[in-house]
Protein backbone atom coordinates (compact mmCIF):
# COMPACT_ATOMS: atom_id res chain seq x y z
CA UNK A 1 0.00 0.00 0.00
CA UNK A 2 1.45 3.31 -1.08
CA UNK A 3 1.55 6.31 1.23
CA UNK A 4 -0.55 9.63 0.59
CA UNK A 5 1.81 12.66 0.26
CA UNK A 6 3.04 14.12 3.19
CA UNK A 7 4.93 16.88 4.36
CA UNK A 8 7.41 16.77 6.84
CA UNK A 9 9.13 20.13 8.83
CA UNK A 10 12.06 20.20 10.40
CA UNK A 11 10.08 20.92 14.20
CA UNK A 12 9.22 18.97 17.05
CA UNK A 13 5.91 16.62 16.25
CA UNK A 14 3.40 17.70 18.27
CA UNK A 15 0.20 16.34 16.68
CA UNK A 16 -1.43 13.51 18.39
CA UNK A 17 -1.81 11.69 14.69
CA UNK A 18 1.41 11.21 14.68
CA UNK A 19 1.20 9.23 18.14
CA UNK A 20 1.23 5.46 18.05
CA UNK A 21 0.21 3.35 21.46
CA UNK A 22 1.52 -0.67 21.83
CA UNK A 23 0.17 -2.48 24.65
CA UNK A 24 0.00 -6.54 25.82
CA UNK A 25 3.77 -6.49 25.68
CA UNK A 26 4.94 -9.53 27.56
CA UNK A 27 7.05 -9.05 30.43
CA UNK A 28 9.68 -11.90 29.71
CA UNK A 29 11.96 -9.45 27.92
CA UNK A 30 14.33 -6.53 29.76
CA UNK A 31 13.61 -2.92 28.79
CA UNK A 32 16.38 -2.39 26.53
CA UNK A 33 15.39 -5.43 24.43
CA UNK A 34 11.72 -4.59 24.14
CA UNK A 35 13.12 -0.89 22.81
CA UNK A 36 15.51 -2.54 20.28
CA UNK A 37 12.94 -5.19 19.59
CA UNK A 38 10.20 -2.00 18.75
CA UNK A 39 12.49 0.42 17.46
CA UNK A 40 13.63 -2.20 14.88
CA UNK A 41 9.48 -2.92 13.73
CA UNK A 42 8.19 0.66 13.66
CA UNK A 43 11.35 2.60 12.16
CA UNK A 44 10.73 0.35 8.77
CA UNK A 45 8.03 2.17 8.45
CA UNK A 46 9.70 5.89 8.38
CA UNK A 47 11.90 8.19 10.76
CA UNK A 48 11.33 7.58 14.81
CA UNK A 49 11.19 10.77 16.85
CA UNK A 50 10.50 9.27 20.07
CA UNK A 51 9.75 5.97 21.65
CA UNK A 52 9.69 4.94 25.00
CA UNK A 53 8.81 1.91 26.75
CA UNK A 54 6.99 1.38 30.45
CA UNK A 55 6.21 -0.71 32.56
CA UNK A 56 2.52 -1.43 33.23
CA UNK A 57 0.74 0.48 36.04
CA UNK A 58 0.92 -1.50 39.26
CA UNK A 59 -3.08 -2.82 39.44
CA UNK A 60 -2.46 -3.84 36.17
CA UNK A 61 -1.12 -7.38 34.84
CA UNK A 62 2.97 -7.50 34.21
CA UNK A 63 3.83 -6.65 31.38
CA UNK A 64 4.83 -3.36 29.44
CA UNK A 65 3.71 -0.56 26.60
CA UNK A 66 5.43 1.57 24.93
CA UNK A 67 5.09 5.21 22.74
CA UNK A 68 6.13 5.43 19.08
CA UNK A 69 6.14 9.26 17.61
CA UNK A 70 6.79 9.53 14.33
CA UNK A 71 7.51 12.65 12.05
CA UNK A 72 5.07 11.61 9.41
CA UNK A 73 1.02 10.81 10.34
CA UNK A 74 0.76 8.87 7.07
CA UNK A 75 3.62 6.60 8.35
CA UNK A 76 2.36 6.46 11.57
CA UNK A 77 -0.94 5.75 10.16
CA UNK A 78 0.61 3.00 8.20
CA UNK A 79 2.32 1.51 11.03
CA UNK A 80 -0.54 1.09 13.26
CA UNK A 81 -2.84 -0.76 10.14
CA UNK A 82 0.09 -3.24 9.45
CA UNK A 83 1.31 -4.04 13.44
CA UNK A 84 -2.22 -4.22 15.02
CA UNK A 85 -2.77 -7.57 16.19
CA UNK A 86 0.77 -9.09 15.44
CA UNK A 87 3.74 -11.39 17.29
CA UNK A 88 6.11 -8.89 16.02
CA UNK A 89 8.79 -10.20 18.14
CA UNK A 90 6.78 -12.29 21.22
CA UNK A 91 5.01 -15.11 21.34
CA UNK A 92 1.35 -13.28 21.58
CA UNK A 93 0.14 -10.78 19.58
CA UNK A 94 0.68 -6.74 20.24
CA UNK A 95 -2.34 -4.31 20.08
CA UNK A 96 -1.38 -0.88 18.14
CA UNK A 97 -3.58 2.20 18.65
CA UNK A 98 -3.22 5.14 16.66
CA UNK A 99 -3.68 8.49 18.81
CA UNK A 100 -7.26 10.16 18.59
CA UNK A 101 -7.17 13.03 20.62
CA UNK A 102 -7.43 16.50 18.55
CA UNK A 103 -4.45 18.17 18.95
CA UNK A 104 -4.63 21.85 20.51
CA UNK A 105 -4.15 25.04 18.46
CA UNK A 106 -1.58 26.67 20.86
CA UNK A 107 0.80 23.19 20.45
CA UNK A 108 0.12 23.12 16.74
CA UNK A 109 1.19 27.18 16.76
CA UNK A 110 4.16 26.64 19.11
CA UNK A 111 6.20 23.46 17.75
CA UNK A 112 9.43 24.19 18.75
CA UNK A 113 12.48 23.54 16.11
CA UNK A 114 14.70 19.90 15.88
CA UNK A 115 17.57 20.04 17.64
CA UNK A 116 21.14 20.31 15.46
CA UNK A 117 21.37 15.77 16.08
CA UNK A 118 17.72 15.45 14.94
CA UNK A 119 17.94 17.82 12.01
CA UNK A 120 20.78 15.59 10.81
CA UNK A 121 18.75 12.74 11.13
CA UNK A 122 16.17 13.41 9.62
CA UNK A 123 17.79 15.05 6.70
CA UNK A 124 19.84 12.31 5.90
CA UNK A 125 17.19 9.50 6.69
CA UNK A 126 14.61 10.98 3.97
CA UNK A 127 17.50 12.16 1.70
CA UNK A 128 20.86 10.16 2.05
CA UNK A 129 23.69 11.37 3.51
CA UNK A 130 24.73 12.81 0.12
CA UNK A 131 21.19 14.54 -0.44
CA UNK A 132 22.40 17.47 1.04
CA UNK A 133 25.21 19.73 2.17
CA UNK A 134 26.43 22.63 4.20
CA UNK A 135 28.47 25.53 4.43
CA UNK A 136 29.67 28.54 6.65
CA UNK A 137 29.12 31.28 4.76
CA UNK A 138 30.97 33.41 7.73
CA UNK A 139 31.03 33.40 10.97
CA UNK A 140 32.28 36.59 13.19
CA UNK A 141 32.78 37.45 16.52
CA UNK A 142 30.33 40.31 17.73
CA UNK A 143 32.68 41.22 20.81
CA UNK A 144 32.79 44.97 21.43
CA UNK A 145 35.61 46.19 23.57
CA UNK A 146 34.09 46.83 26.58
CA UNK A 147 33.31 42.90 26.48
CA UNK A 148 36.62 42.26 25.39
CA UNK A 149 38.14 43.81 28.12
CA UNK A 150 35.83 42.42 31.15
CA UNK A 151 35.08 44.06 34.16
CA UNK A 152 35.87 43.07 37.90
CA UNK A 153 33.54 41.52 40.49
CA UNK A 154 34.50 41.02 43.77
CA UNK A 155 38.26 40.55 42.02
CA UNK A 156 37.05 38.31 39.91
CA UNK A 157 37.13 39.27 36.41
CA UNK A 158 34.29 38.73 34.14
CA UNK A 159 34.14 38.48 30.26
CA UNK A 160 31.40 38.44 27.43
CA UNK A 161 31.78 36.65 24.28
CA UNK A 162 29.04 36.95 21.14
CA UNK A 163 29.37 35.25 17.55
CA UNK A 164 27.63 35.39 14.71
CA UNK A 165 27.15 32.74 12.05
CA UNK A 166 25.45 32.41 8.32
CA UNK A 167 25.09 28.94 6.93
CA UNK A 168 23.94 28.34 3.96
CA UNK A 169 22.25 24.80 3.21
CA UNK A 170 21.92 22.43 -0.59
CA UNK A 171 20.18 20.15 -1.44
CA UNK A 172 22.46 19.30 -4.98
CA UNK A 173 19.82 16.99 -6.43
CA UNK A 174 16.44 19.13 -5.55
CA UNK A 175 17.93 22.59 -6.40
CA UNK A 176 17.15 24.23 -3.36
CA UNK A 177 19.29 26.58 -1.17
CA UNK A 178 18.24 28.51 1.57
CA UNK A 179 20.39 30.19 4.11
CA UNK A 180 20.56 30.62 7.90
CA UNK A 181 21.87 32.56 10.68
CA UNK A 182 22.40 32.96 14.36
CA UNK A 183 24.04 34.99 17.68
CA UNK A 184 25.13 33.09 20.35
CA UNK A 185 26.88 35.08 23.84
CA UNK A 186 27.56 34.02 26.79
CA UNK A 187 28.60 35.81 30.25
CA UNK A 188 31.49 34.10 32.03
CA UNK A 189 34.25 34.07 34.75
CA UNK A 190 37.72 34.45 33.06
CA UNK A 191 40.23 32.33 35.00
CA UNK A 192 42.62 32.29 32.07
CA UNK A 193 43.17 31.62 28.84
CA UNK A 194 42.42 28.42 28.81
CA UNK A 195 39.15 29.25 30.02
CA UNK A 196 38.93 32.02 27.39
CA UNK A 197 39.70 29.66 24.54
CA UNK A 198 37.63 26.40 25.66
CA UNK A 199 34.43 29.39 25.42
CA UNK A 200 35.06 30.50 21.73
CA UNK A 201 34.75 27.04 20.84
CA UNK A 202 31.84 26.25 22.24
CA UNK A 203 30.46 29.38 21.55
CA UNK A 204 31.20 28.50 17.89
CA UNK A 205 30.56 25.25 17.48
CA UNK A 206 26.99 26.25 19.16
CA UNK A 207 26.53 29.01 16.72
CA UNK A 208 26.97 27.33 13.55
CA UNK A 209 24.72 24.45 14.67
CA UNK A 210 21.83 26.78 15.21
CA UNK A 211 22.42 28.40 12.24
CA UNK A 212 21.91 25.12 10.49
CA UNK A 213 19.28 24.30 12.90
CA UNK A 214 17.35 28.15 11.26
CA UNK A 215 18.53 27.24 7.95
CA UNK A 216 16.38 23.62 8.44
CA UNK A 217 13.50 25.17 9.90
CA UNK A 218 12.74 26.88 6.25
CA UNK A 219 12.77 23.52 4.60
CA UNK A 220 9.56 21.42 3.40
CA UNK A 221 10.25 17.22 2.90
CA UNK A 222 7.34 16.11 0.57
CA UNK A 223 6.99 12.60 1.13
CA UNK A 224 5.43 10.81 -2.47
CA UNK A 225 3.60 7.82 -2.47
CA UNK A 226 6.37 5.75 -4.71
CA UNK A 227 8.65 6.99 -1.98
CA UNK A 228 10.08 9.29 -3.44
CA UNK A 229 11.14 12.73 -1.65
CA UNK A 230 10.44 16.33 -2.78
CA UNK A 231 12.23 19.67 -1.68
CA UNK A 232 10.65 22.75 -1.08
CA UNK A 233 11.49 26.12 0.99
CA UNK A 234 8.92 27.77 2.82
CA UNK A 235 8.32 31.49 1.90
CA UNK A 236 8.79 33.58 5.17
CA UNK A 237 9.05 37.07 5.84
CA UNK A 238 12.40 36.61 7.30
CA UNK A 239 13.82 34.84 4.29
CA UNK A 240 17.65 35.40 4.16
CA UNK A 241 19.69 36.45 1.04
CA UNK A 242 23.17 36.42 0.40
CA UNK A 243 23.68 40.15 0.45
CA UNK A 244 22.31 40.73 3.49
CA UNK A 245 25.50 38.92 5.16
CA UNK A 246 26.40 41.64 7.73
CA UNK A 247 22.15 42.57 8.54
CA UNK A 248 21.55 38.60 8.87
CA UNK A 249 23.97 38.56 12.05
CA UNK A 250 21.70 40.49 13.99
CA UNK A 251 18.67 37.85 13.86
CA UNK A 252 17.90 35.04 15.86
CA UNK A 253 19.73 35.49 19.16
CA UNK A 254 20.46 33.05 21.86
CA UNK A 255 21.64 33.17 25.50
CA UNK A 256 24.50 30.17 25.89
CA UNK A 257 22.96 30.21 29.30
CA UNK A 258 19.74 28.94 27.96
CA UNK A 259 21.84 25.74 26.35
CA UNK A 260 24.26 24.24 29.55
CA UNK A 261 25.36 21.97 27.15
CA UNK A 262 25.60 20.17 23.59
CA UNK A 263 23.71 17.17 24.04
CA UNK A 264 21.44 17.42 21.34
CA UNK A 265 19.80 14.09 22.68
CA UNK A 266 18.03 15.41 25.43
CA UNK A 267 15.32 17.03 23.68
CA UNK A 268 13.91 13.72 23.99
CA UNK A 269 12.08 14.77 27.17
CA UNK A 270 10.40 17.54 25.42
CA UNK A 271 7.57 16.23 24.16
CA UNK A 272 6.50 13.81 27.47
CA UNK A 273 4.28 16.15 29.15
CA UNK A 274 1.33 14.15 30.31
CA UNK A 275 1.47 11.19 28.10
CA UNK A 276 -0.49 8.57 27.57
CA UNK A 277 -2.89 9.63 29.88
CA UNK A 278 -4.06 12.65 28.30
CA UNK A 279 -4.32 11.27 25.02
CA UNK A 280 -6.93 8.88 23.50
CA UNK A 281 -6.89 5.85 20.92
CA UNK A 282 -9.15 4.91 18.54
Amino acid sequence: MDLQVDVLEFRVPVENNKTVFVWNIDPGRAVDQIYSALWSVFSAFGPVYLLKVCPNAPLAPPGFYALVKFYSCAQALEAQRRTDGQTLFQNTPVKVRLSSKQTPHFLLNNSPPLSHARCLELASHCLGFNGWTSDVVTIKELTNEEEEEGEEEGGVRRRRLRFGCLVELNFPHHGRTTKGAAVVEDSFTCTGPEVLLQKRCKLMKLVKDKALVQAFSTVLLILLGNSKVMVELKQTSDQLEAEDNQQVLQVNEFSWTEFPHDDDDDDDDDDDEGWPLDLTVS
